[in-house]
């Protein structure tokens, strides 16, 4: 597949491009900052910036899908900064006409944590999951078809394969995710319809 990448320098999106890369497909990474970029062979650079929808347009044309890892920028557009470079790519696909997309959230985005310490936490993190949750909401009024990962807590450690999912909640084992799980899960996700239209909780199994 012909995959175009935004976020590719954040954590889950530098292990999303060098994984896809070994599988074969064809990667753009639209990044803002190119010498972030950990994986440059295989993979076509386009420096640009996810604020400007002019670019994120012209750069999403002739791809069969987008991968969103995008996350909160510093400054003054902190808090409104994922849902305008949401509403960037929902456009950008709608004019190319891209239909397909996954994009990587946050668990607590759907208010789906549970209990007690769910609160707490949806609450520690109310301003970056109402920033995901209003990108959601306009990608997903667009004709798209898409996959949304809820990872819990994300850390760097290595991959592991037998991460939990959950359509419904937050997996029961709760636990935090390696970025390369989620990034793994994003990819397979591209290739297998089951996936198509979902929301999928994520955490580690162990």
């Amino acid at each position: 597949m012909k995959l175009i990448v935004f976020g590719a320098t954040g954590g889950v999106g530098q292990e999303f491009i060098k994984m896809a890369v070994e599988q074969g497909h064809e990667i753009s990474a639209f990044v803002r900052t190119p010498e972030k970029l950990q994986t440059k062979s295989g993979v076509e650079i386009i420096q640009g910036d996810a604020f400007d929808a002019t670019a994120v347009a012209e750069a999403i044309k002739g791809h069969d899908a987008v991968v969103s890892c995008i996350g909160s920028t510093e400054g003054p557009e902190k808090h409104t900064s994922i849902q305008k470079m949401g509403k960037n790519i929902a456009d950008g696909m709608e004019a190319a006409g891209v239909k397909r997309i996954v994009y990587c959230a946050s668990a607590g985005v759907n208010r789906e944590i549970p209990g007690i310490a769910g609160k707490m936490v949806m609450k520690m993190l109310e301003k970056p999951l109402k920033d995901h949750r209003a990108a959601l909401d306009y990608i997903l009024s667009k004709d798209v078809i898409y996959t949304v990962a809820r990872p819990m807590g994300l850390k760097n450690n290595p991959l592991e394969l037998n991460y939990v999912e959950s359509f419904d909640s937050v997996p029961n084992a709760a636990r935090s995710i390696p970025r390369a799980s989620v990034a793994h899960f994003l990819l397979k996700a591209l290739t297998d319809d089951k996936y198509e239209n979902t929301s999928v909780g994520l955490a580690s199994a162990k």
